[in-house]
């Protein structure tokens, strides 16, 4: 298979100029001194339709012939894809369908119905979804715009790359989300033809990781289940057409976990002051996860910012439990007036927020005469969380966790 060449990834930028943001770089410096030098992160959370995929999807439509394009496109996605192919679509004046899981995030449901898809819910995982979508193309003569394995997508993905190359022209390494492996084959093609130097890294979520176990057994592997708030990489199978690129061009795959993942959201979001789904931080994971593991300068790339609000809230709870953030405490003392109050008062004095309180009389483990206070508080971190213990500890308080 003959890969994407420099050259085909420039064509695609010019025919995409128009069309796409040339998405911002954000200088991390707070990510600087686990990896010894300049961390960059390339925002394509703030690209239009909030993710990379209308890179890809603007690309592959425009190549369809009139007659093809009049029949109309299918596509199948989780949801960022959707929105690309919708409003790619309605740029390019043809009908756009589009099957998304039944569940799917409700603001990625009404955004690709914004852009003027036709929108089916159809399946309980991505893979149904995509089976639906295919037959629905055969069934009508639409043309189904795969989410990945295709060249074009993987050209216009690559205009990323091009744009980091001049960005950051002295990037040694580049961490980039994977799912299907669009995105990173694209940039892998355009780096690899411009600067062969550069360390090129794709990071999964090692709980829907595809990409290891196929890259071992040398041709994609479907992975048996997935259960990930990175819904945007949770890919069962590499494509053929992703494969041949990623296998050849790319150096690594890292996996991350879904701690990790919530914690680059949350850092995203606390010291960037970028929304960016948990898919979208997975290279952010990466850089959390392996300190000192690449070597700088390092870009990762923001992959997309379409989260369901109450989704964003767990995760924001998830990241600051993994962070260090909560202490839970039980607290034992003797059952007379004024104990609660005594505790409250000396957590208040040692700054932090009692998020919730437990009461209770009737533990089995509990002595006549003692009560158990269960505390849930918000810390500053680790560091914060020894010394609110150490001191309660100092104080006379008997605890567990």
């Amino acid at each position: 298979m003959e890969l994407v060449s420099v050259d085909r990834i420039r064509a695609a930028r010019s025919l995409l100029e128009a069309v796409v943001r040339r998405t911002p770089l954000e200088h991390a410096r707070d990510l600087e001194r686990e990896h010894g030098g300049p961390v960059h992160l390339k925002c394509e959370n703030l690209q239009r339709t909030g993710s990379f995929k209308i890179r890809g999807a603007y690309t592959r439509i425009h190549g369809l012939a009139d007659a093809e394009r009049s029949r109309g496109v299918v596509a199948a996605s989780a949801g960022n894809h959707a929105q690309g192919v919708a409003l790619a679509a309605a740029l390019l004046g043809t009908r756009a369908t589009v099957f998304m899981p039944e569940r799917a995030p409700l603001p990625k449901l009404a955004a690709t119905r914004g852009y003027g898809a036709q929108v089916h819910l159809h399946g309980a995982v991505l893979e149904e979804t995509l089976a639906e979508a295919t037959a629905f193309a055969e069934r009508t003569g639409a043309v189904f715009i795969h989410p990945f394995d295709h060249e074009d997508i993987i050209a216009g993905q690559g205009t990323v790359g091009l744009e980091i190359l001049e960005q950051v022209p002295e990037a040694a390494t580049i961490l980039v989300p994977t799912g299907g492996g669009g995105l990173v084959a694209g940039i892998a093609s355009a780096v690899r033809g411009l600067r062969p130097d550069v360390r090129i890294v794709g990071v999964q979520a090692e709980s829907a990781a595809a990409w290891p176990s196929s890259l071992a057994a040398g041709h994609p592997v479907r992975r048996a289940s997935m259960q990930t708030m990175a819904d945007g990489i949770a890919v069962g199978q590499p494509g053929p057409v992703t494969y041949a690129h990623v296998s050849t061009l790319v150096d690594d795959v890292r996996t991350v976990s879904e701690e990790s993942l919530s914690r680059a959201v949350l850092l995203c979001l606390e010291r960037r002051k970028l929304v960016v789904e948990p898919a979208g931080a997975a290279a952010v994971a990466a850089l959390l996860e392996h300190p000192g593991a690449f070597p700088p300068p390092i870009v990762a790339v923001l992959s997309g910012g379409n989260v369901d609000p109450l989704l964003l809230l767990q995760i924001i709870q998830h990241g600051m439990t993994a962070g260090g953030r909560y202490l839970k405490l039980r607290v034992c003392v003797p059952d007379r007036p004024g104990s609660l109050v005594g505790v409250l008062s000396r957590v208040s004095e040692l700054g932090a927020n009692v998020l919730d309180v437990e009461h209770s009389r009737i533990a089995g483990r509990l002595a006549v005469g003692e009560v158990e206070i269960e505390l849930t508080l918000e810390t500053r971190g680790p560091e914060h969380c020894a010394e609110v213990a150490a001191q309660l500890q100092h104080a006379g308080y008997t605890l567990s966790q």
